[in-house]
C-alpha cells in the first residue's frame, strides 16, 4: 500500500462557476465545475487513482483489492466507504435543501444519510448562505411557508467570511449562497431534498424537480443546534498550527496551516489531505509527491508520510 494521488470527477450543476478550472486547476470538457469530487468511492463519481502501480483505476477498485486494512480499524463499523469530500464553486445560489438521517435514508434511498461540515474557503463581501431557522417553527407551519413562498422569512441568513465553518447534521435544513467556494466533508451520501429552488429552470428548461414530503418528513424545524463562524480551537504546532473543525461519529477533520514539516497518517484510519492553498511535498520511502492547491491525497491506515512546505491541508479521517 502507498499513498494514492487522486483526480477528481467533476460536476457541471447550474449554479456552478469556474474557480475550479482557473484557479484549482481542475480538468473537465464542460464550461462550469460546480463540484469536484476530490475523495470519492461514489456510484455517482468516482476518484482516479493519478500515480504508482494502481494509476488508471478507481478508489473504489483499489481499496477492494488492498482491503479492509487500507480502511483501517475506525472503518469497519460502517458497512462502505463512509466519507465523501468535495470542493463546491456557487457562482450562483444552491437550492434550499434538507438531508436526511441514517434511519431514513436506508430505508427509502438505499445509502446513508448525510452529515457534513462546510469549511469557506474563499467567498465575494457580500455573501452569505442559510442554516437552519432563526426561530423554531412547526412541521404545519413550514410545509405552509413552502408552499406560499414565505420561508426564507424563517430561514437563519448568516453573512459569511472566508475561513467560516458549519456543522450541518442530517436534519439541518440549509443553502449555500452565490460568490461562495467551500469545502466539504460529509457522509458518503448523494441524497438532496429540495424544499425551494427559486423558480429555476433547469436544462431541460423546466423547474427542477423539489421533494416537499420528504423534506417536512425530516427537516428538524429549528435555529442551529451548533456554534459556527469563526470556531474550532487552534493548536500551534513547531511546523504551524492545527484547527480542530468537527469531530462527530462519520469523520473527524482539522485545518493544517502547514509551515514546515511534520509527519502525518493513522494507526486506525485512513487520512484524506486535501490542498487548500500553497505547496507541499510529501515523502514515503524513496518516493516524493509534490502538491498544489486542489491536490488530494489518500493515504491508508498504517502507512506514515512526511509533508513539507507552507499550505493549508485540510486533514479528514475517521
Amino acid at each position: 500500500m502507498y499513498p494514492l494521488l487522486l483526480k477528481a470527477p467533476i460536476k457541471d450543476y447550474l449554479w456552478g462557476g469556474r474557480k475550479l478550472i482557473e484557479e484549482y486547476g481542475f480538468e473537465t470538457d464542460t464550461e462550469k465545475a460546480a463540484e469536484a469530487w476530490v475523495l470519492s468511492c461514489h456510484k455517482d463519481g468516482q476518484s482516479i487513482i493519478e500515480n504508482g502501480s494502481c494509476s488508471g483505476k478507481t478508489l473504489t477498485e483499489v481499496l477492494s483489492d488492498w482491503g479492509k486494512e487500507a480502511l483501517g480499524k475506525n472503518a469497519e463499523r460502517f458497512a462502505y466507504f463512509p466519507i465523501l469530500i468535495k470542493l463546491i464553486d456557487a457562482k450562483d445560489r444552491l437550492s434550499v435543501q434538507v438531508h436526511p438521517d441514517d434511519t431514513y435514508a436506508l430505508k427509502n434511498e438505499g445509502e446513508y444519510g448525510k452529515t457534513e461540515m462546510w469549511y469557506v474557503v474563499d467567498c465575494e463581501p457580500d455573501a452569505k448562505l442559510i442554516y437552519g431557522f432563526t426561530r423554531e417553527i412547526s412541521r404545519e407551519e413550514f410545509a405552509e411557508r413552502i408552499q406560499n413562498n414565505t420561508l426564507e422569512e424563517v430561514c437563519n441568513q448568516v453573512p459569511v467570511k472566508k475561513g467560516d465553518l458549519f456543522f450541518i447534521e442530517s436534519g439541518t435544513m440549509h443553502a449555500i449562497g452565490k460568490g461562495i467556494l467551500i469545502a466539504e466533508v460529509q457522509q458518503n451520501s448523494n441524497t438532496t431534498y429540495r424544499v425551494s429552488d427559486y423558480g429555476r429552470l433547469g436544462a431541460d428548461g423546466k423547474p427542477r424537480a423539489l421533494h416537499i414530503k420528504q423534506a417536512v418528513e425530516v427537516t428538524v424545524t429549528a435555529p442551529p443546534a451548533y456554534p459556527y463562524g469563526a470556531v474550532g480551537e487552534v493548536t500551534a504546532h513547531d511546523f504551524g498550527s492545527v484547527r480542530a473543525l468537527a469531530n462527530c461519529p462519520y469523520f473527524k477533520t482539522e485545518l493544517l496551516t502547514l509551515n514546515g514539516t511534520t509527519k502525518l497518517g493513522q494507526d486506525d484510519s485512513f487520512e484524506s489531505l486535501l490542498v487548500l492553498s500553497g505547496d507541499a511535498t510529501v515523502c514515503y520511502g524513496e518516493e516524493k509527491l509534490t502538491l498544489k492547491k486542489g491536490s488530494s491525497l489518500f493515504i491508508p491506515a498504517r502507512v506514515t508520510v512526511t509533508v513539507s512546505g507552507e499550505a493549508e491541508i485540510l486533514c479528514s479521517r475517521v
